[in-house]
């Protein structure tokens, strides 16, 4: 993705002051390097991305063609990967809550639903029965001490007398395929990673039963500029590291015996967080009480990044610029807080670009309709600009108010 004064004049003029750049090169790249790093080490290995860290259509679209799932936590995620393509046996719905009569239907229709709670195993004990001659794919959530200080909320307790009931449903009820196991702890640090592969491998061991799938969720930190790897306390670790943390117990576990099952992971940051940049515009410069701020078209909620800078690149646009010191560049909305980089020493003018990077996680899907609708995401890894989504107006947010 090459971007300079003449690319940024060239969308201004088309798409206004304000955009993201979706790089679908790079997020193919990282699908298919993070896919084959795990492979090397346990080869039954796939990927089932998180489509609620980045649910753009063309993400999705590329984990469908490159052979990965979809991990969908809402009736609206599953929309999504359907609309996209995705045929209900390769989308697993995970979370909390799900809406029975979606789940019904995607159960019938052969997705795998992993169930989290006492009250949805009532759900799905209730769609077995009005569905006998339909096999339902079912998991379970498990949750298990992984010493990272938290008591996670999700799934059963694999020591509770819950577990025991699912457990028995999903593998003595006759119209129920029990597909996987599966968990989700959100820490991304390396070495809380052993300890989720050894907890599903002990769980495993003392059952005596080894499911198609076995599925450990999410939770990877991705590729980052050195600048922003410099603002953490913790290593940030690589696609390898995480492998030989996780893969490797599998692979050993496994390698005398004649059943591999499928190992999958369920990352979002890991694949997309370097895959979008957004482009904002500088709009004013001023001096308060000796403090200098910027303000940009953009704010703070358009990237999902608060208490760090980002990594941050100005592209002078033809205007005069003066040399700054500790000036905050600050977004449109009326909150203090709204700071998209603090401290920044350099030059700028007024109608200067500022391209944000590595800010494809959670932010597209975590802004908020607040003060201004959502700017336009363009694809310009091609010859031709893709309009990946238009920019949004007024109708968009307001059709459903009544006036």
């Amino acid at each position: 993705m090459i971007l300079n004064k003449q690319v940024v004049n060239e969308l201004r003029k088309e798409y206004g002051d304000a955009f993201y750049l979706l790089d679908s090169e790079q997020y193919r790249n990282n699908f298919l390097e993070l896919r084959d790093t795990f492979r090397k080490i346990y080869p039954n290995f796939n990927i089932a991305y998180s489509y609620k860290t980045n649910y753009t259509p063309k993400f999705c679209k590329i984990v469908n063609e490159l052979g990965g799932y979809a991990e969908v936590v809402s009736e609206m995620e599953l929309e999504i990967a359907l609309r996209v393509g995705v045929k209900p046996n390769r989308i697993i719905w995970n979370g909390p809550i799900k809406n029975p009569k979606k789940l019904e239907e995607f159960l019938v229709a052969g997705g795998t639903g992993n169930i989290d709670s006492v009250e949805e195993l009532e759900v799905v004990k209730n769609i077995a029965e009005r569905h006998p001659d339909k096999k339902l794919n079912l998991g379970i959530r498990c949750n298990y001490e992984v010493n990272d200080g938290v008591v996670s909320r999700f799934g059963y307790d694999v020591d509770s007398e819950g577990f025991k009931k699912v457990l028995a449903f999903v593998t003595s009820t006759p119209n129920v395929h029990f597909i996987n196991f599966q968990c989700h702890f959100a820490k991304r640090q390396i070495e809380y990673w052993p300890a989720r592969a050894n907890g599903m491998v002990e769980l495993i061991d003392r059952l005596g039963i080894i499911p198609d799938r076995i599925d450990i969720g999410g939770g990877l930190f991705g590729k980052m500029a050195d600048s922003l790897k410099a603002q953490f306390t913790n290593e940030i670790p690589d696609y390898q590291a995480y492998a030989e943390a996780a893969a490797r117990v599998f692979a050993e576990y496994f390698a005398d015996k004649d059943v591999k099952p499928e190992l999958l992971i369920e990352p979002g940051s890991a694949v997309v967080g370097d895959c979008m940049k957004f482009v904002g515009t500088v709009k004013t410069i001023k001096n308060v009480r000796g403090k200098w701020f910027a303000t940009i078209l953009g704010s703070q909620k358009n990237i999902s990044m608060t208490g760090i800078n980002p990594p941050m690149e100005v592209i002078a646009m033809g205007g005069e610029q003066k040399e700054y010191d500790n000036l905050d560049m600050v977004g449109f909305t009326c909150i203090e807080g709204d700071v998209l980089y603090h401290n920044y020493n350099g030059k700028l003018a007024h109608e200067d670009a500022i391209v944000i990077s590595n800010c494809g996680s959670y932010s597209l899907v975590m802004k908020p309709p607040f003060i201004l609708p959502n700017f336009p995401v363009l694809d310009i890894c091609g010859a031709k600009t893709e309009v990946i989504k238009r920019g949004e107006v007024f109708d968009d947010l307001f059709h459903t108010f009544n006036f």
